[in-house]
């Protein structure tokens, strides 16, 4: 027997149903209301009165004096006997300084900035571009004593310096806090000395993260607390009083805030820091390559899977050659973490200790491997040169070919010459490049020398053709070319053409 099957109905609800489910559902709305706005007072405070009033006797101002020679500006140049000729002596007369010298006496300019103290016993931290061609450092504490300040060094790669003072006591300081752990949206304070105003707080959020400006080691904290000129070298504040940042510059159409401001990562300046508190200079690490990114193009030509590392566009005397890091070694992974670009290899090199020996796994030829590197220091680098031994010349094939955009031909002495190429080098020198064509959206010129296809050294049309030819044989949908402007190198994929 079959089971009966159930009718289901559904009643509709009263006027006074309707009412009542109303009143209940704006209940639970304003109680949620109330919930958002509990959450909101407890993540903001009431007012940041009481953390200004903790942490404003650490800041400071600072005032700079330099001495600025006279300029005499353009001199008048009249013909003898010219009605203008007793002027113009007058003129110069009356210029003359007291050594009798035709140039008005020297004076001094004055700049503002800001700061803070870090230790009891009178270190203070501030911006490079603050103090920068001082010979009088004045800092003014919030109490309104003024003390004069030596500089104990600079470091102009994150525009950082650290200062000292001499005060009859223990002096209020701050601490460093870990900027990692700052989000976009925490609370932050910014306090300095705006536009020469004197001591003043601004609030705001942290808008961004990792930011880069123009160095090599920039990770800026963006924030749009009012940052204007004079709060330069001044603390940016999470909420628990620690300094996050140093506020060092600001994005702006008229010179004024437009709540675009960005201030120096605390992780970054604890190292430099530390460093000229100890050597009164700093000391990176040094790996000692020239890198470029791994972009999707690059990756296709040379078999990645995907577009990560920093691809090797020369290896000159330094610590990576003596390692036998080659040109075209993509570096994955530094010291047991993975490099995704060639900014994040730069800084974590640069934050290894000099004279540390690190594993540096490289993709070479489809293989990875690992090598040791022993790191120079960055600072004693800078100025040795990057030429590499002269090799014996390869005689020169009068030829010429036009290909992928490019009309080639192979280097002759005279060439090298005119190019401004080693006299050892070789490869092909591109004399045009087809507008319009890839080669010239990528940057491509006359001029041009192209060293290396397919990772293989070239030095005649022939291996090139070889080149491209393996590249297709392979699957490949582009070639990578390694090509020289006045000695700079860089690694371009360009696609090919179907047979």
């Amino acid at each position: 027997m079959q089971p009966k099957a159930v009718a289901r109905t559904r009643t509709q609800p009263n006027p006074a149903q309707k009412l009542a489910l109303r009143g209940a559902m704006m209940g639970l709305l304003a109680l949620a209301l109330i919930a958002v706005q509990t959450v909101m007072a407890q993540a903001r405070p009431e007012s940041l009165a009481p953390l200004a009033e903790q942490i404003s006797p650490s800041v400071v101002n600072i005032t700079t004096s330099t001495l600025v020679e006279g300029r005499t500006g353009p001199r008048g140049i009249v013909p003898e006997g010219s009605p203008f000729e007793d002027f113009f002596r007058e003129f110069q007369d009356r210029n003359r300084n007291r050594n009798g010298e035709n140039a008005p006496a020297p004076r001094r300019s004055s700049a503002l900035g800001s700061g803070f103290v870090i230790s009891e016993d009178g270190f203070v931290v501030t911006n490079n571009h603050v103090i920068e061609g001082a010979d009088e450092i004045t800092i003014e504490f919030f109490s309104g004593e003024e003390l004069v300040a030596e500089v104990i060094g600079t470091d102009p790669n994150t525009d950082i310096a650290l200062l000292k003072v001499e005060a009859d006591g223990p002096l209020p300081f701050v601490s460093f806090g870990d900027s990692d752990n700052a989000r976009v949206g925490d609370w932050v304070i910014a306090m300095g000395n705006p536009l020469g105003q004197g001591f003043s707080v601004s609030a705001g959020i942290v808008s961004a993260r990792n930011r880069a400006l123009s160095g090599t080691y920039d990770d800026y904290i963006q924030t749009d607390a009012a940052i204007n000129r004079g709060n330069s070298g001044g603390p940016l504040f999470n909420m628990d009083g620690e300094v996050i940042g140093v506020n060092t510059a600001i994005l702006s159409p008229n010179g004024g805030s437009i709540g675009i401001g960005f201030s120096m990562a605390a992780n970054v300046v604890t190292r430099v820091v530390d460093q000229l508190q100890e050597f009164g200079e700093t000391r990176r690490g040094w790996l000692g390559v020239r890198i470029q990114d791994v972009t999707e193009d690059v990756a296709d030509a040379m078999g990645m899977d995907t577009a990560t590392g920093a691809l090797i566009t020369d290896v000159p005397e330094g610590p990576a050659r003596d390692a036998g890091l080659e040109t075209g070694d993509v570096i994955l992974s530094f010291d047991g973490v993975e490099v995704e670009d060639t900014r994040g290899l730069v800084r974590q090199v640069g934050n290894s200790p000099v004279g540390a020996t690190v594993r540096v796994t490289v993709l070479r030829e489809g293989n990875s491997q690992t090598i040791p590197v022993t790191l120079g220091r960055r600072e004693d680098a800078n100025g040795e040169s990057t030429a590499s031994e002269d090799e014996e010349d390869t005689p020169a094939e009068p030829e010429v070919s036009s290909l992928l955009g490019l009309t080639v031909t192979p280097l002759t002495d005279e060439m090298r010459e005119e190019l401004g190429a080693e006299p050892g080098m070789d490869g092909l020198a591109v004399t045009e490049v087809t507008e319009g064509s890839e080669a010239f959206e990528k940057g491509l010129r006359a001029g041009d020398i192209i060293t290396e296809a397919g990772q293989q050294k070239i030095t005649s049309i022939a291996e090139l053709n070889a080149r491209i030819d393996a590249a297709r044989e392979a699957g490949r949908k582009s070639l990578l070319l390694l090509v020289r402007r006045a000695g700079d190198p860089r690694f371009v994929a360009l696609t090919l053409d179907a047979d």
